[in-house]
């Protein structure tokens, strides 16, 4: 197939495209590699890619309406894996706009291109905070996503709004991922296991929110890319009830960690003990994210296969080879 995997140079967006180039597909990608983190890590994942004769990388933004119109109708993709967004809960505090504008405009943009240009299905990111402050566990898709304890969260529960729409009026088959808590390596700086690698390193003290006393349901890397290619090979169907081809599924590990066992993991892959700063509980944070994964298991077979150790122990390798340059 020919494949449009937005957010390219990202860290689920790099693993995705390779899995994808490893079986055979054309892979165009896109991003706008904005400096959110250092554009210099998007550079090099990339560079992982770029031998591939069936990749191709262009630099756009998909909140260029223009833009993103003219390469959809240029490429006539078959399907696509949209992963590109303003990513962060934290930052969504200090900057909100950046929100609007790529994860409301810009999923826009990709919609458009998907109606307009006979995509079969469209596969996108949502995320695990849609479920705000839910205090059930594990989180299911039947609960309600109503309440958002932050900006980012709202733009995802946006999305899955606006496919379902876009499924009503113009028949897109569309399926929406709530990824909970990916790690792995190649990730993104800004997560805490990344800070915590670092700082443990540097001798720095590591912040643990809440206290320590947070849980959550910490997914490798290459087991979500599994789940995103899976269900991108099997087109929505209306689920029973409804005659939408839209569908939401948890995408997880189905096994929550305590942030506390989680660091303890790190020190030993480490062999550092780390410093630890205990704070409060930061805006726009929950103390817990558990997903119940049946619904993704029954429709595509999905079944996490990385225990937590061996998967961290590889972002640790991957880390002090990548810093050692």
């Amino acid at each position: 197939m020919k494949v449009l995997v937005t957010g390219a140079a990202g860290f689920i967006g790099m693993h995705t495209s390779a899995r994808l180039l490893a079986r055979g597909d054309e892979v165009v990608g896109i991003d706008n590699l904005n400096d959110y983190y250092d554009p210099g890590l998007k550079q090099d994942r990339l560079a992982q890619l770029a031998p591939n004769a069936n990749f191709r990388f262009e630099k756009l933004d998909i909140g260029d309406r223009q833009a993103v119109s003219a390469l959809f109708a240029r490429e006539r993709f078959d399907r696509v894996v949209h992963l590109a967004a303003q990513a962060g809960v934290r930052y969504s505090l200090q900057n909100p706009h950046a929100y609007v504008d790529s994860n409301l405009a810009g999923f826009v943009n990709v919609l458009e291109g998907c109606r307009h240009h006979g995509v079969a299905h469209l596969a996108y990111a949502s995320s695990s905070s849609v479920y705000g402050g839910n205090k059930k566990m594990p989180f299911s898709e039947t609960d309600p996503v109503d309440h958002p304890v932050s900006l980012y969260a709202a733009t995802k529960k946006a999305n899955e709004l606006m496919a379902h729409t876009y499924g009503h009026l113009y028949g897109l088959p569309s399926t929406g991922l709530r990824f909970f808590t990916v790690y792995g390596p190649w990730g993104r700086p800004d997560m805490a296991y990344f800070l915590f690698t670092r700082a443990i390193l540097e001798g720095r003290a590591i912040d643990v929110f809440n206290h320590g006393d947070m849980r959550r349901d910490f997914t490798y890397v290459d087991d979500i890319v599994e789940g995103v290619v899976r269900v991108l090979d099997k087109a929505a169907t209306p689920p029973a009830g409804s005659t939408v081809p839209h569908r939401v599924f948890n995408i997880g590990n189905n096994d929550p960690v305590q942030l506390l066992d989680f660091i303890a993991c790190i020190e030993n892959g480490l062999g550092k003990t780390a410093q630890k700063r205990l704070l409060p509980m930061q805006d726009g944070d929950v103390p817990a994210t558990y997903a119940d994964i049946s619904a993704l298991q029954e429709w595509v077979g999905f079944r996490p296969a990385t225990p937590l150790a061996e998967g961290l122990a590889s972002f640790v390798d991957w880390y002090g080879r990548y810093y050692a340059r």
